[in-house]
């Protein structure tokens, strides 16, 4: 089909930064196959739903026309249904798990398909690395959920929450976060002392 019968969507809610995009045109040319997999999907009038990324990197690429299979058409859904779909078809559900991804993979070949990858040089990781404390099923624990940030950055300080880093199998540090995990006790020590 011509590339130019599907309209990207007006209201498309995501955007794409250049290094991001730039690395999603060089996926898309390495493994054209993968849009059979993943193909845009247009609602009846040939508007983009999900892919409107992908539509402007074949377009970039110089794509004039392309196999149907790249295109799923949504037939018979209602407005409030496709509005769903745009939002749920980007929103990303779960989380990498770093450790596997630092010892089972190549980092070269995973930020060459796009996968930010925390960077650390070596003069940020010193001596004095804290290693974030692994969740057990021995101890009960409590999450507290903040809405603003001033909320959060006053009990961070209070508690004295340090960065972290989690740790790879062969030992060495891999990504760096806020240490959350704290001892209950000192914990109401410092809230009672407040």
């Amino acid at each position: 089909m011509k590339l130019n019968q599907i309209k990207s969507n007006p209201n498309n809610p995501r955007i794409i930064k250049d290094e991001k995009f730039k690395k999603l045109c060089e996926s898309i040319k390495a493994l054209p196959k993968m849009m059979e997999l993943r193909p845009i999907v247009v609602d009846e009038n040939f508007i983009v739903q999900g892919g409107n990324m992908r539509l402007k990197a074949l377009n970039e690429l110089g794509y004039k026309e392309i196999p149907e299979t790249w295109v799923k058409q949504a037939k018979d859904f209602t407005e409030e249904e496709l509005k769903e779909f745009i939002i749920k078809d980007n929103v990303g559900f779960g989380e990498w798990d770093w450790d596997d991804l630092a010892n089972n993979w190549d980092v070269e070949k995973l930020e060459e398909w796009g996968l930010d990858i925390p960077n650390f040089s070596e003069k940020e990781i010193d001596s004095d690395i804290i290693f974030s404390n692994e969740l057990d099923s021995e101890n009960n624990y409590i999450v507290l959920k903040f809405h603003k940030d001033i909320d959060f950055i006053q009990i961070q300080t209070l508690l004295g929450l340090q960065s972290t880093y989690s740790k790879r199998a062969n030992g060495k540090p891999w990504a760096k976060g806020l240490g959350r995990v704290v001892d209950g006790v000192d914990a109401l020590i410092k809230i009672k002392e407040s």
